[in-house]
């Protein structure tokens, strides 16, 4: 199967440093020396589908711009990346997230992806107006995905659950295609969501041996659904020519940490009600010492940042090589970033995705829509 790969649009602003934010951490706290401005993301966006990447994720929280009005005003700039838009299902109803699906892909030509955020912080969620506990949050997921997942269908939707209802629901255009739904979490009730209703399950980077842990986990709840999922794996990376000089960027980068503000941002993420980020935090224990927690695979972006805190760091020989060790654990599908995104972008697709094409694990999404176009017959004028 050919790898597929994602870039990230850092709706927060971007730097040549580790840029904060997300998870446990409170608003305002990101931000960069590149402003989140439109012609900036489009940047972005132009280097992310030249070099090959499939999608681009947004992400969603009081810490950034919103995703599903950012990416709608970037999507007439590109022609062929799709965006992976972040959303939390109890800040709309089911019925308005079909529609605004629906929507999106006929005016994108079917470029939509979504990544369901239950939200992992109660706090951030009061703050929007919603006061459900995170087991209660998980539950209404579960209920909002299927209200969703029926009027994609086209049929017309009466439920009565217990966090969400809906009487004579109905789409009046469907999506084409439908959505694929992107998910992640760790804990028991997140397990459940993802076996039950999605395409795509997300783990943050973590050593290969909890990776396999994980896919077990969860591969083995949707078969009891009857149902399979897709596997991809969230990172940051850190590509260069040589390993010294990725190591030497990624000591770089943490040399210009403050030791307070990794207090600050430590203290924050230790509040986190998230079992992915009590992971995350678990892999380098705030501390800026063993750093690499696998071959190649460095923990310090967690020190300041939410979310994804791991990288992989290496040759690009070595980062490919990683790739592939996570690929033979069933990945097929890694959502990438670095700082600043759009030189990292390049780093990558021009360094380690010749590498996986050479081993035959990547194609460049443009050679297969090539590849899938109908042969033309050259016009022949008839012989007198």
């Amino acid at each position: 199967m050919t790898l597929t790969f994602h870039w990230f649009l850092p709706t927060y602003g971007d730097s040549r440093d580790i840029v904060g934010g997300g998870h446990g951490l409170p608003a305002g706290s990101a931000g960069g020396a590149r402003p989140a401005t439109l012609a900036y993301l489009r940047q972005i966006v132009h280097a992310a589908e030249q070099l090959g990447f499939v999608g681009a994720l947004t992400p969603t929280g009081a810490w950034c711009e919103d995703a599903w009005l950012t990416t709608a005003m970037l999507v007439e700039t590109t022609e062929r990346l799709k965006f992976l838009v972040a959303f939390r299902p109890g800040f709309i109803t089911p019925t308005l997230a079909a529609q605004m699906a629906a929507t999106f892909q006929r005016h994108s030509g079917g470029r939509l992806l979504l990544n369901v955020v239950t939200g992992g912080e109660s706090h951030e969620q009061r703050a929007y107006g919603d006061f459900l506990d995170k087991d209660a949050r998980y539950a209404r997921a579960d209920e909002f995905l299927h209200i969703v997942r029926g009027l994609w269908k086209g049929e017309v939707v009466d439920f009565a659950g217990e966090h969400l209802r809906v009487e004579g629901a109905q789409l009046n255009r469907l999506p084409d295609p439908v959505p694929d739904i992107y998910f992640g979490g760790s804990s028991a009730a997140a397990g459940r969501v993802a076996a039950r209703h999605v395409d795509a399950y997300l783990t943050w980077g973590e050593p290969p041996t909890a990776v396999a842990e994980k896919i077990a986990w969860v591969s083995g709840l949707a078969a009891a659904e009857g149902r399979s999922l897709r596997q991809g794996i969230r990172l940051h990376v850190i590509s260069r020519d040589t390993s010294e000089q990725a190591w030497a960027q990624a000591q770089r980068l943490l040399d210009g940490i403050d030791p307070a503000t990794v207090d600050q941002v430590q203290a924050g993420l230790a509040r986190s009600e998230s079992e992915g980020q009590k992971r995350m935090l678990d892999l380098h224990g705030g501390g800026r010492d063993g750093l690499e927690i696998y071959p190649n695979l460095w923990a310090g972006v967690g020190l300041v940042r939410g979310g994804a805190g791991t990288a992989l760091v290496g040759s690009h020989t070595e980062v490919a090589d990683r790739i592939e060790e996570y690929h033979r654990l069933g990945i097929t599908e890694f959502v990438l970033s670095g700082h600043p995104h759009i030189e990292e972008a390049y780093w990558f697709g021009e360094g380690v995705l010749p590498i996986l094409r050479s081993r035959g694990l990547w194609e460049h999404p443009q050679a297969q829509q090539d590849a899938d176009q109908p042969a033309t017959i050259p016009f022949a004028s008839a012989s007198r």
